[in-house]
């Protein structure tokens, strides 16, 4: 379900996405997302929850809207354990402004095929302070299951697809086994961090736009990390430079 209501009616259109779940929810409401309704099973439960969780949101979180279980199941399609909701505009990206313009690497996603996982990359990247995630491909960044694997974070950085890797600004260090030790490399802010798909690897194309070959430390007889830890550890190498030079981009 990929929509936000009607304010007249609650009905979900297709302008906006549904955010499942009160971490979900506080993310959007963290990263300056307009969360319209927001709607709740018990108020006294998520205000506790805000109260423990994020105290900070306790004032926006009071506005939610109780509503009975038929009713929240006919807005979200489904329960949620935590009895909240919302729905928030999925915000316009400039991929064409961004792929010129950055003062922190880029995460590429060549052509992902698990939602879970690319969910969890935003998440990641999200953490650790990217210039934003862009991907290659067509699975929809902004897919519900993607959403539910960021837990709301799509809101706190740029997420947006590309067509090809043309006029994308910036030396590409794509990740590869047979590439150089990334303990060796110097990562710049500029750069675009490209990670293939998690069965097939780097496209051809992707590949031949490399600037960079580079690989993570591995055990032998280890085969393969999951995509988010690659991405997790590739953006911390970067994040310890940063700090080394006294550059860190944002205070954490």
């Amino acid at each position: 379900m990929s929509a936000t209501p009607n304010r007249a009616t609650s009905e979900p259109t297709e302008r906006t996405v549904l955010l499942e779940g009160f971490h979900a929810v506080k993310h959007a409401l963290r990263f300056g997302a307009p969360v319209e309704p927001l709607v709740t099973l018990s108020t006294s439960a998520l205000l506790g929850l805000a109260e423990s969780h994020a105290p900070d949101l306790l004032e926006r979180l009071g506005h939610a809207r109780e509503v009975d279980k038929a009713e929240f199941t006919r807005l979200v399609g489904r329960p949620h354990p935590t009895g909240v909701a919302g729905f928030a505009a999925r915000p316009a990206v400039d991929v064409a402004g961004l792929a010129k313009d950055r003062d922190a690497p880029l995460v590429l996603l060549d052509n992902p095929r698990n939602l879970g996982n690319f969910g969890a990359v935003i998440r990641v990247a999200a953490g650790l302070g990217a210039g934003g995630v862009l991907s290659i491909g067509d699975v929809d960044p902004w897919h519900p299951n993607v959403l539910r694997g960021s837990a709301g974070l799509h809101f706190a950085l740029p997420v947006g697809r590309l067509d090809t890797l043309d006029g994308v600004e910036g030396p590409v260090f794509a990740l590869d086994a047979d590439g150089a030790e990334i303990v060796d490399v110097r990562i710049p802010a500029d750069a675009v961090l490209a990670f293939g798909s998690e069965r097939h690897g780097l496209s051809a194309a992707v590949r031949a736009r490399a600037d960079h070959l580079v690989s993570l430390p591995m055990r032998p007889l280890v085969s393969s990390y999951n995509l988010t830890t690659s991405v997790a550890m590739a953006l911390y190498h970067w994040d310890l430079f940063q700090r080394a030079s006294g550059t860190v981009k944002n205070a954490r």
